[in-house]
């Protein structure tokens, strides 16, 4: 982002995690509490860029096995005679998403459970920021009336 800025800025998509990366504005005068909020912020950003990193690539890696030993079984090569990837129907390709679920419910039941303890974190710094400053402005409002 441009030196300027004073916001957030969101770039593309990864291309592993498919998540859109945030690069989180640095104010001069940062307080202790807004950095802790910055820094839960992105630490949450880091997790979920790892587990969706990881978990997309198993995906692909599982998909293109689960196709690969279907095609083989019905004595079908990857690519057909024109050159063209060769597909599966979606019933068979319903039972690979179905198993894939299943053997990964654990780890999606965790990822959400950390997701939540995260996300109430971080609203709960939120909220603390947010009182500090209400805080701050009353208090200079106040002071700049009284003068």
């Amino acid at each position: 982002p441009p030196a300027h800025s004073h916001s957030d800025w969101i770039g593309p998509p990864d291309k592993l995690s498919n998540l859109r990366p945030v690069i989180f504005y640095v104010p001069p005068e940062e307080s202790a509490l807004e950095r802790r909020l910055r820094e839960a912020r992105q630490e949450a950003q880091a997790s979920n860029q790892r587990f969706w990193a990881r978990h997309n690539r198993a995906f692909r890696q599982e998909k293109e096995e689960f196709i690969y030993s279907r095609l083989k079984a019905k004595g079908l090569e990857m690519r057909d005679e024109s050159g063209q990837k060769a597909t599966l129907n979606a019933e068979e390709m319903a039972d690979f998403y179905r198993d894939f679920l299943r053997k990964n419910l654990k780890k999606h039941l965790q990822y959400n459970r950390d997701w939540y303890k995260q996300n109430f974190r971080i609203t709960f710094l939120m909220g603390q920021v947010a009182l500090v400053r209400a805080l701050r402005w009353l208090r200079r409002r106040k002071k700049n009336v009284g003068q």
